[in-house]
């Protein structure tokens, strides 16, 4: 029988060893279904709050819980790493020649900085394990590592973990760190004590409600994906609704307003953020202009290993004409008029709208 001081020594080595590599925050959640945190997932799939997002709902039986993704889960190990911005993310809201990019989109696309951290982990891990005699399988431990691609809801995992709890905009807050954390997590067979849950620390405060450009908060705590500037920008494909298109603004891929405005940011330090991150300079306030004329090998060639690249050149183009029609620039006009006639239906439509507006 494993003893119990052996795991909690692990523990607290698998923790040195997560900053180590990169982690601002770490915790520890049980793999057991939450039957209250299935049935927030439920509802608003059964709303139809995901839009398009049918990957959602698709795989609802694997995201209930870690042991409904892998029945052998005793414990989930949930990791963060920071982001912080150094520069204001709403900075350029009064320059409508240039656009707006998500702060986590600016720099090296994190999906493969933050697995490479977590298969380092869990390697670590599964030695570990192995040299202290903490399994009695033949094969030892068993370990699998997700990053975003993966029917794991990190959020309310990393809340259940103590990392931070989901804010009124849904995303994860921390008192270190803000708004601004990368998550992953390692399920593992190893049945480590969790750590105490989150408690919610956003009281009274509203602000980010009040943010939202499209109104995209039914309520607190809830998340309409289909009037998300993030979802419309990213993940929603053809047309934008045209009842969103002014409010988009300049954002072309993402929007950070939610997030920026929690008080709880003002704790966060960019000195905490993994350098991976930072800002490539082309990247922080490209003109419009130059983004519009980009074919798909231009496109490919900017964006190789950015996450901006996995949208494809026309819904990137799609935003920006949405862009060039809130920008008041007729200085733009002709970048406009050269993509009337793009194959793109949704490329086309953005063109004319954008023309309308600018003429």
């Amino acid at each position: 029988m494993v003893n119990a001081a052996s795991i909690q020594s692990l523990r607290h080595d698998l923790e040195a060893e997560a900053r180590r590599l990169g982690f601002a925050a770490f915790g520890i959640a049980p793999a057991a279904e939450d039957a209250a945190r299935a049935a927030r997932l439920e509802r608003w799939l059964d709303e139809g709050m995901h839009g398009q997002m049918a990957w959602m709902a698709d795989r609802l039986h694997h995201r209930r819980s870690p042991q409904g993704l892998w029945g052998e889960a005793r414990s989930v190990i949930a990791l963060g790493m920071s982001y912080a911005p150094a520069a204001d993310p709403l900075a350029l809201a009064d320059h409508p020649d240039r656009a707006r990019i998500s702060v986590y989109a600016q720099g090296r696309d994190y999906h493969d900085t933050v697995k490479k951290a977590l298969k380092a982990l869990a390697r670590w891990l599964v030695a570990e394990a192995a040299k202290r005699r903490l399994s009695e399988a033949p094969d030892g431990i068993g370990v699998k590592v997700f990053v975003d691609t993966a029917p794991v809801m990190e959020k309310p995992l990393g809340q259940a973990a103590g990392i931070g709890w989901q804010g009124k905009h849904t995303n994860l807050v921390s008192r270190e760190h803000g708004s601004w954390l990368f998550l992953g997590a390692i399920y593992t067979t190893l049945d480590f004590a969790p750590d105490q849950p989150a408690r919610d620390s956003c009281g009274s405060c509203d602000a980010c409600q009040r943010a939202c450009p499209t109104r995209a908060f039914p309520e607190p705590y809830r998340l309409d994906a289909r009037r998300c500037i993030s979802y419309l920008t990213i993940e929603h494909k053809g047309p934008v609704a045209e009842e969103f298109r002014a409010a988009l603004g300049n954002r072309i891929y993402g929007c950070d307003d939610c997030l920026a405005v929690c008080p709880w940011n003002k704790f966060a330090s960019a000195a905490a953020a993994n350098r991976a991150f930072l800002p490539r300079a082309e990247l922080t306030a490209p003109r419009l202009a130059e983004l519009l004329a980009l074919d798909d090998g231009g496109f490919r060639a900017l964006f190789s290993g950015s996450p901006i690249k996995r949208i494809g050149r026309d819904r990137f183009v799609r935003n920006c004409l949405y862009a060039a029609g809130n920008s008041d620039d007729p200085a733009l006009l002709p970048q406009v008029r050269a993509l009337l006639g793009d194959p793109d239906e949704a490329v086309a439509d953005a063109a004319r709208w954008a023309l309308e507006r600018l003429a």
